[in-house]
């Protein structure tokens, strides 16, 4: 115990001594800046670190000149399309062969095919829309309602035309009931008044069901309109793209092509009486159903090496 005290006291002597060689600490570890310059033997104060940012070397200002000078991206005012160059396209009945292969085992009248028709189109200009009674009708069960006097010669007519529902009030009390019994609403002219007193807009309107000139639904003789309705149907452009329902799973695929052409036809017709500064052209067609994907068509009836024959899509 004797024996090592003097050499504590030598060794307290060393650490204490204010002549330190600085070769001793090169390898010394500094946690701060000021540290780190106090063994160079230069120490900032606090004054000269604020006079140093005010240079410009800020970080924070400096990103905020970076993004003032970067250009904003404009918005698009037209929907993207894509080019169909490279892209694997189908014939009608190639189409339907893969179709049919998703809905193997549905009922030849309950999956119907959908056509989809993209437009090259502005996203704030005017829309398509417009009602169309196709060749081979998709649906022969549309419950049809007429809004007119119960006990006028127009609800006679219409009852015998075959419409579901006939009357005035009645209908406006069902339909503010959330009883919306009927596909397509007719409203004959006497009775539109009544039937915009009744706020029906804010409830048929969402649901595409409420009369209007335009689609030409408000009319003086309803029994006329009834023959067209029935087997017809609307379509509408959303977002650039026009569907509708085309035919039914048992469809022939001569039935499909005849419904396909007048319902292309029936667009380009509606194109055409755009104004003139509205430009809209067709950039792809698109056959699809309730569980298959859809096939872009490239407008054959039938490819030169197609495996199936006409003949085999037409059995159901």
């Amino acid at each position: 115990m004797a024996s090592s005290r003097p050499m504590l006291a030598q060794l307290s002597r060393l650490c204490l001594s204010p002549r330190i060689s600085g070769a001793r600490f090169e390898g010394a570890r500094f946690l701060s800046a000021t540290a780190a310059c106090a063994s160079k033997g230069k120490i900032i104060s606090k004054k000269e670190k604020a006079g140093t940012a005010s240079k410009g070397q800020n970080p924070q200002k400096n990103k905020k000149k970076d993004d003032s000078g970067r250009k904003k991206k404009k918005a698009r005012t037209t929907y993207k399309s894509y080019d169909m160059k490279d892209a694997e396209m189908f014939s009608l009945c190639d189409a339907m062969r893969y179709i049919r292969a998703f809905e193997v085992g549905r009922p030849p009248t309950s999956v119907k095919y959908e056509m989809a028709i993209k437009l090259k189109s502005q996203k704030n200009g005017p829309v398509l829309r417009n009602r169309l009674r196709l060749p081979h009708p998709v649906r022969t069960d549309i419950r049809i309602c007429v809004i007119c006097p119960a006990d006028s010669k127009y609800a006679e007519q219409a009852r015998a035309a075959g419409a579901s529902l006939v009357g005035e009030e009645e209908i406006f009390e069902a339909v503010k009931d959330g009883r919306i019994e009927f596909d397509r609403c007719i409203c004959q002219t006497d009775s539109l008044d009544k039937m915009n007193k009744a706020g029906l807009g804010r409830i048929l309107g969402p649901r595409g069901l409420m009369p209007s000139t335009k689609l030409g639904t408000v009319v003086k003789d309803p029994a006329a309109v009834l023959k067209d309705m029935v087997g017809g149907a609307e379509y509408r452009e959303r977002m650039g793209v026009v569907r509708m329902a085309i035919g039914q799973l048992g469809f022939t695929p001569e039935e499909m092509q005849r419904n396909i052409r007048t319902f292309i036809e029936a667009v380009k017709k509606d194109m055409a009486h755009l104004n003139d500064r509205i430009n809209k052209e067709l950039s792809e067609v698109v056959l699809s159903s309730t569980n298959a994907p859809g096939f872009p068509l490239n407008g054959d009836f039938i490819s030169a090496d197609s495996q199936i024959t006409t003949r085999d899509l037409s059995t159901s």
